[in-house]
């Protein structure tokens, strides 16, 4: 019985053994195999070696044959489909949020993101103000539901007009800010007015808590006044969202009067608006918030240290007044309870030391420089482009294209060539008027790399056209 036949049998029999045995069980000898089944030497050798190529059994000279593991049965790969019809159509696209946050591979040079490069951030300090931190009393008890009360403080503070603590309400972060605020004033399936272009993450919020969004057009000076009362008579709509500060992407700033003239409108329509203003911190001329010049509850503002300070210090307010933010504090209850109390407490730290001015004074410097800089590189390297504005503050520049340019094939050229951009289609709620990037300034580390940024892009556009 030294044929292939019988090599297979008795591979076959000793499999079934090694089933049953544990890992490191002996199987039985070559001779006690040969003496059962009446094979040969070789016969057995040979299935035993092909037991081994199979790795379920290890074999060592001199002791015999040792089982490596228990074979797992061969079972169906598991069948998600199900998932499909239960969850129905609400699907939450996150693409363009993603690619804002992703880390950029090794050598290329980031003209997108949303948070200042490593070296900008005052992490020392951070460090240093959490060290004192979590040596206050009750640093790790739970905080007051709402914040706690000297940071809601700060934030009325910031907000001015006569807006108080009281009407302040800590979250974790400028996002999730947006995703209480969209909750809180309109049910699923109305409509929401949003200022286009403008920030992805709204849209994505909005979209996610079943919102249909309407466009409205902006100029210089920020969203039209005329057709935002259109807008709010075409649709019925009951919320605007609105970025009046070094607004995401364009960098317009919205200055006082049409801030009241937006107000206006609003109030007229029985509406809120949704002031984000993200930018604060990273401007030092900014007229003052939509927020300080209501007095009847039309504004739901929020402000966000994230972007100022560091991508994990998740800590903004949401100032509201009225039934709106009874609902706002009720969906963070239940959604999430309350911010951490060792993240407030370092926030408080923080924005009430000398580290505090020093960091916005060196940020608005380097904004400016760094700004500057790039508008520079564009208009030498790029002088078919052209710049929507120089902004007063903030990270980014909107640059429009050629017309003839395609706008996806040259953001995935400059990705192959070693710098991202941000496709100027993810911030329109509709179709884009033209091609338009998102170039940002503050996350490549130095002057030199935005300039090989800007150089990169360029020969891109020249290899696209």
């Amino acid at each position: 019985m030294d044929n292939d036949s019988s090599i297979t049998q008795i591979a076959t029999i000793l499999r079934e053994e090694i089933s049953r045995l544990r890992p490191g069980d002996r199987l039985p000898s070559s001779r006690e195999i040969m003496r059962r089944h009446n094979v040969s030497p070789v016969t057995v050798s040979r299935a035993i070696g092909r037991l081994a190529a199979e790795g379920r059994v290890v074999t060592r000279p001199g002791s015999g044959a040792f089982v490596t593991h228990r074979p797992e049965r061969p079972t169906d790969t598991a069948d998600f489909s199900w998932q499909t019809v239960a969850l129905g159509d609400r699907v939450v696209d996150d693409s363009a949020i993603t690619g804002l946050l992703d880390r950029p591979p090794e050598g290329v040079v980031p003209l997108t993101g949303g948070y200042p490069h490593a070296g900008l951030r005052p992490d020392r300090q951070l460090a240093a103000a959490a060290a004192r931190a979590v040596r206050r009393p009750d640093a790790w008890a739970m905080p007051p539901l709402t914040g706690l009360a000297e940071l809601r403080r700060w934030f009325a503070a910031q907000a001015g007009g006569d807006v108080t603590a009281a009407d302040a309400l800590i979250v974790s972060g400028g996002q999730a800010g947006l995703a209480h605020a969209f909750r809180a004033l309109a049910a699923p399936g109305t409509q929401v007015l949003v200022e286009t272009p403008t920030y992805p993450g709204a849209l994505s919020s909005a979209r996610a808590a079943g919102l249909r969004t309407t466009a409205v057009p902006m100029d210089l000076e920020g969203v039209r006044p005329d057709l935002l009362a259109e807008a709010f008579a075409v649709t019925g709509a009951r919320v605007f969202y609105s970025q009046p500060t070094v607004h995401n992407p364009t960098g317009t700033t919205m200055p006082r009067e049409r801030r009241e003239q937006v107000l206006q409108v609003a109030r007229a329509a029985g509406a809120f608006v949704i002031e984000d203003d993200f930018a604060r911190f990273l401007t030092e001329q900014a007229p003052p918030p939509m927020v300080s010049m209501d007095t009847d509850g039309t504004v739901v503002h929020i402000s966000s240290l994230t972007k100022v300070l560091s991508p994990s210090m998740r800590v903004a307010a949401v100032i509201a007044r009225g039934p709106a933010a009874h609902r706002l504090r009720a969906g963070q209850l239940v959604e999430s309870f309350f911010v951490a109390r060792p993240l407030q407490e370092t926030a408080l730290e923080f924005v009430g030391s000398p580290a505090w001015r020093r960091h916005l004074t060196a940020m608005h410097a380097e904004i400016a420089t760094r700004r500057d800089a790039l508008a520079a590189e564009l208009a030498a390297r790029l002088p078919a482009a052209e710049l929507h504005l120089l902004p007063r503050g903030g990270m980014h520049l909107w640059v429009r294209l050629p017309p003839e340019t395609d706008e996806r094939a040259l953001v995935e050229a400059a990705q192959r060539n070693g710098v991202l951009v941000s496709p100027g289609r993810i911030y329109y709620p509709s179709e884009p008027p033209g091609p338009r990037v998102r170039v940002t300034h503050i996350a490549a580390a130095h002057l030199a790399e935005l300039a090989e940024g800007v150089r990169r892009l360029a020969q891109a556009l020249a290899n696209t056209s």
